[in-house]
């Protein structure tokens, strides 16, 4: 990028679709099929005995991430949210195409910061850029970004496929990144929560920088019977698993796992509860587990590094249950993110 910065000043909007391409194309290093992002089209061919999974999940200004969200930031949740489904595929990324709109030309130095968080969380990930586009519409920044990943033959899981009597389990924890979005929005929340720098700091992070759990594929492939992302709130994602498998479930309130910053806010807000279950932005794994192998997933999905906690359990009918404390069905104001409610 730095040949890049003698024809262009950083603060000036770049001049074609080919300036933003040669920001971009030290992104599709070391991918042959990438071609330095210079043809039409990009080839990839499947390891044997692999198939391929694909995703499509786009971010838009105003919708995922803020406008004066860093430009870092923004690339790596474009790439993590995508990955993030492919991780509760029990698949592994191996590229990714990009289309980018914007409503008037980036500047070098934005689109040079977004390149350089692309490039951190294909590191991460272990991806490589291979193709796209960029387009100028109105309306706000959107990132569409189409995730292609890999899984052994026969090994992908699917959410319609839970079961009566398994156990629903979820990695990490809940609600951080929703606490973390109305923190970007009144930082003064902070201090009616009573969180600390480093608290706060933890659910912010949690919102502009998902983490999928891609170390869970072994496990996921050995023990479990469905899976899928939490990317819409554990109320709205689990009543589609439910729905694709013909099935219901009931989870205990006490049981979903907290941050101890997300613990702290309930304690100041107890009304936030509902932001908890249906917040989205989580990123989390939701998985079923025949009852038989619950020990087991549990136990290697710790030695991989990623904690899981058991949440509730799968029974014959419709719907979803999330008991609280008192054992009695919580009613919850709003399900879960919906791009058109």
């Amino acid at each position: 990028m730095g040949a890049m910065a003698n024809h262009e000043r950083e603060d000036h909007r770049l001049q074609g679709e080919e300036a933003v391409i040669r920001v971009l194309a030290p992104l599709a290093e070391g991918y042959a099929g990438a071609f330095g992002l210079k043809d039409d089209c990009a080839l990839l061919t499947p390891e044997p005995g692999t198939e391929l999974v694909l995703k499509t999940d786009p971010i838009a200004e105003g919708v995922h991430f803020l406008p004066d969200d860093a430009p870092e930031d923004i690339a790596w949740k474009a790439l993590a949210v995508n990955v993030s489904d492919l991780a509760a595929k029990a698949a592994r990324p191996v590229a990714y195409l990009m289309a980018l709109s914007f409503p008037q030309a980036p500047t070098l130095a934005w689109l040079s910061r977004f390149a350089d968080g692309l490039r951190t969380a294909q590191q991460r990930f272990g991806c490589h850029l291979i193709g796209g586009d960029t387009d100028r519409r109105p309306g706000p920044i959107t990132i569409t970004v189409t995730i292609i990943g890999a899984v052994v033959q026969g090994g992908m899981l699917r959410r319609g496929t839970a079961r009566a009597g398994d156990t629903v389990f979820v990695s990490g924890s809940l609600g951080d990144a929703a606490l973390g979005l109305a923190l970007r929005k009144d930082p003064a929340l902070a201090t009616a929560w009573g969180l600390s720098e480093a608290e706060a700091e933890h659910l912010r992070r949690r919102y502009l920088r998902p983490e999928p759990h891609l170390a869970l594929g072994a496990a996921l492939r050995e023990h479990a019977s469905a899976a899928m992302d939490i990317s819409d709130g554990l109320a709205k994602d689990l009543a589609r698993m439910c729905a694709a498998s013909d099935c219901a479930a009931r989870v205990h309130l006490l049981s979903i796992p907290l941050s101890a910053a997300a613990a702290k806010v309930l304690v100041a807000d107890p009304a936030l509860t509902d932001r908890i279950i249906s917040g989205g932005d989580d990123y989390e794994v939701l998985a079923t587990v025949p009852a038989a192998s619950a020990q087991a997933f549990a136990s290697a999905a710790k030695a991989a590094g990623v904690p899981v906690t058991e949440i509730g359990t799968v029974g014959a009918g419709s719907g979803i249950v999330i008991e609280g404390p008192d054992g009695q069905a919580l009613t919850i104001d709003r399900s879960g993110w919906d791009h058109f409610l």
